[in-house]
Formats: structure tokens, sequence, C-alpha cells
């Protein structure tokens, strides 16, 4: 799969957070070893920005903790 340009150009919401919930989803998809990801052909980054992208998975930004 190519990363999904497409899908990104019609994204509305804030494109930082959602680089940042796919680099983190990425993360999540190769430690678990996803079965999914054999059907990508082990692309844990494309994989995870389709999810995010497409709204295929739901994020939510956690406010920072205070004194670190």
């Amino acid at each position: 799969m190519i990363f999904p340009l497409e899908q990104l150009v019609k994204f509305s919401d804030n494109v930082y957070e959602a680089t940042v919930a796919a680099s983190r989803r990425a993360f999540q998809l190769a430690m678990t070893k996803d079965k999914s990801l054999e059907e990508n052909d082990g692309k844990s980054v494309s994989l995870a920005a389709k999810q995010i992208f497409g709204s295929e998975i739901k994020y939510e930004k956690v406010a920072a903790i205070e004194g670190k």
C-alpha cells in the first residue's frame, strides 16, 4: 500500500496531531505484530496512516501532565 495522500488532502482535522497519532499507531502495530500487517506487506506506517486518515480508528488528544 502507498501512503494515503488522497485521504490526507481531504483530511480536515489537525494534520500534526494525526501524524503523531499515526506514528504511535504504527509502533503499536509493529510491537503487537498485528495480523493486518501481513496483508500490508509489513508496512506499519502506511497501515497506521490509512487507519488514521481514513477514520478507521479514532484518537484523542491527552492533556499534558503538569510538572513534567
